[in-house]
Formats: structure tokens, sequence, C-alpha cells
């Protein structure tokens, strides 16, 4: 989308508070409530988003209107879920959140004063109210998730793809960053198949893709451009920091250890980098980085090639 394009959204979760009397925007209220009206309340507010992130937020709020907080902090490492909101402060209660046996995670109140018997038994109480929405929105979020990622190698899949290609030029644009491109193919992979099966060239492609991730920062992502062929997306990355991770990215699958009926299986890539021009669209990206791939491969493979 352009700097100057105009996009309506209806917020649908405000909209519900709202019908229910809530107002999304309004500042925390400092008024007495009750224990059970609360819990009443709460009940009503965190039904109405499946986003991880917002219910937490309005919990937050909420609570501070009976047990005042500093700080709350969360984390659900299946779902690659980190969230911290407020402050730093010197005292904590930390609380492992389960719902009928299933874990939700990691949830630590915070705030400078210490906290008191009556206080903590009326956060554990108001946690109850935050159980089933939470449970619900980490499935929501495991299913979307699951939608863009690719069911073999866990990496993401075209459509995740092509909306990370466009939203990360967008930004690349924006903060007038570097951005480049990656395109890799794994060296004679049909004859991985031929000689050994589709089950072992399947182990090949996991290993392959848990490697590649495992040499990349967090922010870099992967993606599974077509049968053996992955593609990785560096944000913030010139030309010659690109050069230096494709180099890496080939080591480790070069030394990468995979046995098939006994014997090893020697692994290669090929590469091909493009780093993003003035200007220049997604279509162009993806063409000066398979037409570099294509060189490595007709080179000799197991090198890389940059684009000009």
């Amino acid at each position: 989308m352009s700097p100057h394009s105009q996009t309506n959204t209806i917020d649908f979760d405000a909209a519900k508070l709202q019908r229910l009397g809530f107002s999304a925007n309004r500042t925390p209220s400092l008024r007495p409530v009750s224990l059970g009206q609360l819990r009443q309340q709460l009940s009503l507010q965190l039904q109405t988003s499946l986003e991880v992130e917002r219910i937490l937020g309005l919990f937050f709020r909420e609570v501070q209107r009976l047990v005042p907080l500093d700080a709350l902090a969360y984390q659900h490492s299946a779902s690659d879920v980190r969230l911290e909101l407020g402050g730093r402060a010197n005292h904590s209660a930390g609380y492992r959140l389960s719902h009928e046996g299933e874990y939700l995670g990691e949830l630590i109140f915070r705030r400078n004063q210490r906290f008191d018997d009556d206080e903590l038994g009326q956060l554990e109480s108001l946690l109850a109210s935050l159980l089933f929405p939470l449970r619900n929105a980490l499935l929501y979020r495991a299913a979307v998730q699951s939608a863009l990622r690719d069911p073999l190698t866990g990496t993401g899949n075209r459509i995740a793809m092509d909306q990370a290609l466009q939203r990360e030029i967008d930004l690349a644009r924006r903060n007038l960053q570097p951005l480049s491109l990656l395109m890799v193919d794994i060296d004679h992979f049909k004859r991985i198949n031929d000689s050994f099966g589709h089950s072992m060239g399947d182990e090949v492609l996991k290993a392959a893709a848990n490697t590649l991730k495992s040499q990349l920062r967090n922010v870099d992502m992967v993606f599974r451009y077509g049968g053996e062929e992955f593609l990785i997306l560096l944000s913030n990355t010139g030309r010659e920091a690109a050069a230096m991770v494709g180099e890496r990215l080939r080591h480790g699958i070069f030394n990468l250890q995979c046995l098939a009926q006994g014997s090893a299986i020697e692994l290669s890539i090929s590469l091909g980098c493009a780093c993003l021009l003035p200007g220049e669209s997604v279509e162009s990206l993806l063409r000066r980085a398979d037409s570099a791939l294509y060189v490595a491969k007709r080179e000799g493979r197991n090198r890389l090639t940059m684009a000009g």
C-alpha cells in the first residue's frame, strides 16, 4: 500500500465492547468495584476478541480497578507469544496458567508495592475469568499460523510469503532500510528421492529447513518456495551482509549429517541473492533472485551468486 492510500477498517472488537457498554478507548477507571462485579464484567469483555494481545490488554486494564498494578508480563513459547505491559517494578506474583490440563502460558503481575494475601486471592479469582477466553485466542492463533505454514518443514508457505514480501518491501521503503532475498535450492534433490525414497527426501527437507532457521536471526523469515526450494527474507540487510548470511547457510547445510541406509548423504545448496532496488516490485525482486540462483546452479552448484 502506498503512503497516500487510505483504508477504512471496522473494528468489530471495539464495536462489540461499545454495545456492551464499554468504551475501548477510555482510561482505566479507578472507582471502587466489587470482586463479583469485576468478574462478571470481565467474563463479558474478554469474550469480545480472539487476539491474545487485546485480551490481555483488557484484562490488565480492568483488573486495576480492584488491585493496583504497574505491569503485566505474559509468555506462551509454543505460540511464540511474549507480551510486556506497563513498566518495571520491584515485586511480582507469577502464575502458570492451565485450563482442564491444557497449558496456557506463564503470567506475571508486577508492582512496586508488595502484594498482600487478600490482593493475591483477588488476582487468582480474576484469573479464572481469563482462562477460557485466553484458550480460545491461543487456538485461533494456532489455526491462523497453521494456515500460513508448510506442514512438512514448518516454514512459511506461499501465502505467508506473498503477504510478508509486500509488507517488508513497504517497510524497507518507509524506513529507508535495505532488504535482501536469498533463493535456496537443495542440489541434486531428485537423486536423493530416487536413491533413498520420498520419505527420506522428506526427512532431508525437514533437516535442511531446521538448519536454515537455526542459522538466522529471529526477524529473518524462511518460506518453502517450491519442492526443494526455499526463500529467505532478510530485513534491514544489505548486499555484503546478505552474502555473509548466504555463505553461513551454505556451510551449515554442507556440514549437515544425514544418514540413509547406513550411509551419509552428501548435501549442498545453491543460492541466489538479490537486494531491493529503489522502486522495485515484488515480482522483479523475486525474478532477480531466481536468475542469480540459476547462475549458481549452472556454474557448478554449492555456491552463492549475487544478482547484478
